[in-house]
């Protein structure tokens, strides 16, 4: 069968999945494998379940041929159909890519254009080679603008992402020091991070750029359609007040936007916001409908979420962390005007040989500020000198927390996935 007749075949049964765990009726179940699984034995039981198609790419599963498609690869299959069908949306697509922020960024640059126009943008973080063919293959006839997030762990991931969604419009949204196990370097995510401006560059295309970071203007040089975004000399310029816990920003260049509450914790937030007022802006959005809808926006899953509890104020940054993102959320949180200020940090993970390094450099920051208390958790913590609480995991940490009878004080919870600190107050 040729992608043509499977394209068919979808247009016909337009909802793919890969779990049979989320499985709806009339589904395309794709049988992907991976490390510990072979969602070729699950064929039989997603048609079971209702799915109107399985593809599968072992002969021994291959047990209805009236409704199962046997192929060469399940995965290059998928991300075949996903680029067929990108081939028949002629839209604008944004891909965000970036050490920090991208999924707050999608979320907001989306709430953004939402307001101006019928959207759709990748569904929390399904950002890599499953995850993108699959946000690709979500989108329908009537979508106006598409805003993919790509992730990537090592070389050439962006790369290919790109000759799938084949993006005409594109964000990086900052450099920084994270899955350093598989760039090996803060200039190997530079590099890796940069396969973006690589396509756009060679296709035509447009990025917005944050002009208050050097490296990223340095690399989007040669590319002919730039937009930029910033604090200052930029086509649309704004200004951070974050001494609370909730940031807010004026909008001051080049836009009636003004000024523009957010629900969002933390300054660092303030490049991901004016990326939002830049794309909407850039596409025509009503200028009185920006502001709202980026001020709507409510962040969740553990991402820059102010939580209060009783008298206690917690900033929840704890879905992901990497030494860009804690020292960022660390400056942020000393300059919040709060009389007691607790910090409960979990390791960093998929640090490489800088591990240790960078969680001693985390430590030294911590030292050049007075706190009522700093728990640090896991990881590498438990390898190096420091003069704070360490507890081995989030479940110890939450038990310390319920001992403590804190009031009226402020709390940053922040770490690496697999710290699970979201757990500290669950």
């Amino acid at each position: 069968m040729t992608i043509e007749q499977l394209y068919n075949i979808y247009l016909q049964h337009r909802s793919v999945q890969t779990d049979t765990r989320k499985l709806k009726a009339n589904d395309i179940f794709f049988a992907l494998k991976g490390d510990n699984f072979n969602g070729n034995t699950f064929a039989a039981k997603a048609l079971e379940m209702g799915a109107a198609f399985a593809v599968v790419d072992e002969v021994a599963y291959f047990t209805h041929p009236d409704r199962m498609m046997l192929v060469d690869n399940v995965l290059e299959t998928l991300q075949a159909l996903a680029l067929w069908h990108r081939k028949q949306l002629n839209i604008p697509f944004l891909a965000i890519t970036g050490t920090n922020g991208k999924t707050t960024t999608k979320e907001l640059v989306n709430a953004a254009l939402s307001a101006g126009f019928k959207t759709y943008a990748t569904i929390g973080n399904l950002n890599n080679h499953i995850g993108v063919p699959l946000t690709i293959l979500g989108i329908s006839s009537d979508v106006e603008i598409a805003v993919i997030e790509m992730g990537a762990s090592h070389q050439q991931e962006i790369a290919s992402y790109c000759t799938i969604a084949l993006p005409t419009h594109g964000i990086i949204t900052n450099i920084g020091k994270a899955h350093l196990e598989g760039f090996g370097s803060e200039e190997g995510v530079k590099k890796a991070k940069g396969e973006l401006y690589d396509y756009l560059r060679a296709n035509n295309g447009t990025v917005f750029v944050c002009n208050d970071y050097p490296y990223l203007i340095e690399m989007s040089k040669g590319i002919s359609k730039v937009v930029t975004y910033g604090n200052k000399d930029a086509d649309y310029t704004g200004t951070p007040a974050a001494d609370k816990a909730l940031l807010g920003v004026q909008v001051t260049g080049n836009s009636a936007i003004g000024f523009i509450q957010t629900q969002l914790t933390g300054s660092y937030n303030f490049p991901n916001v004016m990326a939002a007022v830049a794309v909407a802006s850039h596409f025509n959005v009503p200028v009185e409908k920006i502001g709202p809808a980026i001020a709507n926006y409510t962040p969740s899953n553990n991402r820059s979420q102010v939580i209060q509890q009783g008298t206690n104020t917690i900033i929840m940054d704890a879905y992901n962390a990497n030494p860009s993102s804690m020292k960022a959320a660390i400056d942020n949180f000393v300059g919040i005007n709060a009389p007691r200020k607790v910090l409960m940090l979990g390791a960093m993970m998929e640090l490489g040989t800088d591990s240790i390094h960078e969680h001693e450099a985390l430590v030294a920051q911590l030292q050049r500020h007075h706190w009522e208390a700093v728990v640090l958790v896991g990881g590498d913590f438990k390898k190096i000198n420091h003069p704070y609480i360490f507890l081995e995991n989030s479940a110890e940490a939450a038990q310390w927390l319920q001992q403590q009878q804190f009031q009226d004080t402020y709390l940053l919870i922040k770490g690496s996935r697999s710290t699970g600190m979201e757990k500290v107050i669950a």
